[in-house]
């Protein structure tokens, strides 16, 4: 059974992945939310800050509902190397939920009114047959969303994945 709350949209396309995780939930919520640490083991989403509305750094890097989420670099295809021209990525957000009681965050995309171009992304740990599943989906809408949808649905799905199995790698390293 899945984690994931019902979405407030079912826009013009979602992307989504799942995988199993040897190691403790709680342990992978901690490394999920070390946004910080991205770039140690993430090959889609190299780096998540947390910002003010300006898009500079806070100090404090620990993710709440209400704060701005500056999501970059985003490398499609996903890489831990150095991306080319044009395949790197940013984005930026407002995260709408940290709950740690049920193990899910949320996001939605910022930078552009709604009707343009929305983006709402959930992830959620669950624990199945003592294993961690480390769930996630993004649903995308507007008229903008057609676009992103021709020119990087398959890149969107490489990076989600890649973003899974990182996961994966770090939480079991240990």
């Amino acid at each position: 059974m899945s984690n994931l709350p019902p979405l407030a949209d079912t826009g013009v396309f979602f992307v989504s992945s799942s995988i199993l995780i040897d190691a403790p939930r709680d342990k992978v919520w901690s490394i999920m939310l070390d946004f910080p640490s991205y770039k140690e083991w993430n090959p889609f989403v190299r780096g998540q800050t947390i910002v003010d509305k300006s898009g500079n750094p806070l100090p404090d890097q620990t993710p709440a509902a209400g704060q701005y989420l500056l999501i970059a670099p985003v490398h499609l295809p996903p890489t831990m190397g150095e991306p080319g021209w044009f395949q790197k990525q940013s984005a930026f957000e407002t995260i709408t939920s940290v709950d740690h009681e049920n193990f899910r965050v949320a996001w939605v995309y910022s930078a552009l009114p709604k009707f343009l171009l929305s983006a709402e992304r959930w992830q959620a740990l669950s624990v199945v047959d003592g294993k961690t599943r480390y769930e996630t989906i993004e649903v995308f809408g507007g008229v903008v969303a057609y676009l992103v949808k021709f020119f990087m649905y398959q890149k969107l799905v490489l990076g989600f994945n890649a973003q899974a199995e990182g996961l994966k790698k770090q939480a079991e390293r240990t």
